[in-house]
């Protein structure tokens, strides 16, 4: 399992921070901005390996899941 941010969420972002320093904007006047969207990715076929069993409620709140 891997809980974390959403990589393509954090590029588009990074890239409207950029998009305003470019436009004149003063970095250091700039806020800091954290990841605002995280997604949980199962990977069953490992948890069968390893003989863990994923409860239900896991698989219901996982964005991905890896067979």
């Amino acid at each position: 399992m891997a809980y974390g941010p959403n990589f393509p969420s954090m590029f588009k972002q990074a890239a409207r921070y950029v998009a305003r320093i470019l436009s004149g904007a003063n970095p250091r006047e700039l806020p800091v901005e954290r990841p605002t969207k995280f997604e949980l990715v199962i990977n069953l076929k490992t948890a069968e390996t390893l003989g863990l069993q994923v409860p239900w409620q896991l698989h219901q709140l996982a964005d991905e899941m890896i067979e």
